[in-house]
Parts: structure tokens; sequence; C-alpha cells
């Protein structure tokens, strides 16, 4: 079968596709289907998509979903069901949005199937049963529009038995390579998702989430990669790289010995230590990026659930910088139960920190997240947001004790304080002076 993978761009381009279809058109790809891709970038227009899809002559078309991604995903999965020549081809979603906000996607027009989690083995199996004529909604994990809720398969085990990820699918620049190395994450931050999909498993039986690669496999996959002339620079994408010190400890030694290619990564500031810093640093490690989230520490510690002080990443920050490696951090804006006090105490520590380069974004209440359920449960939510598209620049909440105005004035503080440091740092103004490291925000705040 002939499956077309369809990225959906919103706003702008982003660097690397969705990370899920390149491990899905692999895993495909070993079992005997032919597997297309088509960025749908925002310069297209719906007719100009719909054409591009035609052409790769899709028997089945899958899309990967962030809520960011949802409604011009809804859009274009309309538009291209309206053309006589893909009336007839299903269409499966699946990733963050659709594994969390599953219902929304089936009760819309050209949805046949919302994956729900891990998709590797599902859409093998729905696949199989496409072609085959067979029934297609006891496929666990595989949710058939206006059928029941199928079960949970466990997770993929173990991850080395993977293919590595199909490159073209992934869309990267020559010479940067995007590489996972783990699924699911320990923390449980209140306003990410990563940490669902293991509570997701949990409450279904369907076993541990969290796994790791072995060094073999993922060294394996970048000395590939050397010997097809692509590895330049790698950006880690795990959530927090710096789990499992062991772990961390060996892939130095080996990475720094065998490889020696410059790489960045996410860490937290609670799994890092100064011997840690040295050891990455040694290795090639270049830039971490660190999520700060909020400078009050009342806000972290009651509304994130995360347990850590603004001495740690003062600390923290000095280790990275004495390792020589270059930082840049994350901040968030607008989350429910926060106050002006608590937005100010976060500028002020954002301007304290004086890191290379910070993202910072307002607070988007993504389906799935414990704060998602905390703005239902309270009122926080307008009656139309499924309505409404997600963005990080203005608040869709009614909050108490934060106006939509005191939002946007730290939203613009914060433009203007990034604006000020890029300056006083290169002599000249940041390229997207609204967005700072946008792109990477955005993967964290939707994990995905």
């Amino acid at each position: 079968m002939r499956v077309v993978f369809v990225e959906v761009d919103t706003e702008r381009s982003w660097a690397v596709a969705s990370i899920g279809p390149g491990f899905l058109a692999a895993y495909l790809r070993e079992h005997g289907h032919e597997v297309a891709f088509i960025r749908a970038t925002v310069e297209l227009s719906d007719a100009e998509v719909v054409a591009k899809v035609v052409a790769a002559g899709p028997q089945l078309l899958a899309f990967s979903l962030t809520t960011r991604q949802w409604l011009r995903g809804a859009h274009l999965v309309a538009c291209l069901r309206a053309d006589p020549a893909l009336a007839a081809v299903p269409v499966v979603a699946g990733g963050l949005h659709p594994t969390f906000a599953p219902e929304q996607v089936l009760a819309t027009p050209g949805f046949d199937y919302a994956c729900l989690g891990e998709g590797e083995e599902a859409l093998l199996e729905l696949v199989t049963a496409l072609e085959a004529g067979k029934p297609t909604w006891r496929i666990a994990n595989m949710w058939k529009r206006d059928r029941p809720r199928p079960g949970l398969r466990p997770p993929f085990e173990p991850l080395d038995r993977l293919p590595f990820a199909a490159r073209d699918v992934l869309d990267e620049p020559l010479g940067t390579v995007h590489m996972c190395t783990q699924r699911g994450c320990p923390f449980p931050c209140t306003y990410c998702a990563a940490r669902m999909y293991n509570q997701l498993y949990d409450e279904a039986g369907a076993g541990e989430y969290g796994r790791r690669r072995s060094h073999d496999n993922v060294l394996a996959e970048l000395h590939a990669l050397r010997a097809a002339g692509r590895l330049g620079y790698v950006i880690f994408l795990d959530d927090t790289f710096t789990i499992n010190h062991g772990w961390v400890r060996e892939f130095c030694r080996r990475y720094g010995e065998e490889l020696h290619a410059p790489f960045s990564l996410h860490a937290r500031v609670e799994t890092v230590n100064e011997k840690m810093l040295h050891m990455l640093a040694a290795a090639g490690c270049q830039m971490i990026t660190y999520g700060v989230e909020s400078g009050s520490e009342r806000v972290r510690r009651e509304i994130m659930d995360r347990q850590v002080t603004n001495q740690r990443f003062k600390d923290v920050f000095q280790w990275t910088r004495d390792a020589g490696i270059l930082l840049t951090c994350n901040f968030m804006l607008g989350l429910p139960g926060e106050t002006r006090d608590d937005l100010q105490q976060t500028l002020d520590l954002a301007e304290e920190l004086g890191v290379h380069d910070f993202g910072y974004f307002v607070f988007y209440p993504y389906p799935g997240t414990a704060l998602f359920k905390v703005c239902q449960e309270r009122g926080y939510l307008p009656a139309d947001y499924l309505t409404r598209p997600a963005n990080h620049r203005q608040s869709i909440l009614t909050l108490p004790g934060l106006s939509q105005d005191d939002i946007g004035e730290y939203f613009d503080r914060f433009t203007a304080l990034r604006r000020r440091m890029y300056l006083a740092r290169t002599g000249t103004l940041p390229p997207e002076e609204q967005h700072g490291a946008y792109d990477h925000v955005d993967r964290l705040a939707a994990t995905g």
C-alpha cells in the first residue's frame, strides 16, 4: 500500500518536520509498503496542496498533528477529501492532538481513524487490513470513526528493534540531524503532555511507557549518517536528555571517542551537575536548552509541579557557562493562578540569568495536560476554544487574577528585554524579535 504523510506547517516552516512520521515511514518501508511525503508549507495554497497530494497517488493519507497544527490540518483534510481523486482515500491522524482529543478529531468530517499513543504497530496493522479488505475497527491504538474506542497495546519494546528514522520524511537541512534516544518522561509538569503519555499507558494497564535506546543503536544510526555525508550537527530532541546519569556518562565517553560531532540537547537543572556538564562539553555539546518557565517559585511549585529553586537555576547556568556550553531557556506567561507579581518575578529572573538567548510564550492549555483540565473545570476556557487557533502570543483564557492586558504588557516587556540583550551581545537586533527560540519553544510547549 502507498501511504502519503502530509506535514502541516502553521505560520512558518520549522527546520524539521514532525518526528513521529519519520519512524512510522521507516517501519512501513521495512514491511514492504511505499511511503511518500508532502509538506504543506504556509506558502502553498489549498489548491496547490491538493494537487501535490493527488500527484503522490495515496492509498492512505496520514497526518501527525499537534494542537497548533489541528485547525489547518482539519481544513486541509476537508479540501483533500473534496477532490474526486481523494474522496475515497481514508485518512488517519496521530500525534498529540488525536491522542488526547480523539473525539474532536473523529467528529470532524474527513477523518476516518485517530491513532492513540504510539503508532508503528497500529499503523502497520491498519495498512495490512486495508490492503486485504479486512475489518479495521478492532485494531489496538487505532480508533475508527463511529466505532467503540479500542484498547492500547503495550509500548514498542525494545526501541532498538525500530529501523532508523526515514530522513526524507523529516525534511532536515543537509548536515543537521535530529535524534531521539528515548520515549516517555518521568516528570509531572502540569503544562506538558509528555508525562501524559506515561499516564495514558499506565491507566490503560498497557505497560511502562518510558524506554531508551541502547548506546550501540544510537551510535550506529549516527555512524550511518556520517557515512552518508549527512552528519554535521546533531540536535537531540529528547524532552530531558540528562535522565539516567549512567547512560549519559557512557554516551559521553563513546560519542566523544567515536564521533565528536557538535550537538545540542534539552535538560532540566534538576538532572545535571558540574561533572556531567564538563563531560558533555568534552564529548562535543555546544548548547543546552533549559526550561525555566517561571521566575516565581510559588508558580513553579504550586501550579507547574516543579520543585526547583531560583538559586538552582543560577547555579546550573553558571556551571554550564564554566563548562564552555552556550545556553538558552524558555519562559511562560499567563498561567492559571499567576499574578502580575509572578510575571514581574519571571521578567526579573530572565534578565538576571543573562542567557545567550531565550524563548517566551503565552501559556496555552493543551488537551491531555493537567492544566487543561484545571482550565476546563474552572471555566477559564472560552466556549469556542475548539475553533480558536493555538498560538503563544495571546491568551485565550479568562483568568480571575490576570487580565489580557496584563499578559500582553508582559509579553511586550519580554520582547523588549530580548531585543536589548541581543543588541548588547551582538550589536544587531534579533532576526525574529517576537519569537525568540520559537521553533524549539513550540516543540517543548506541545511536546511534540
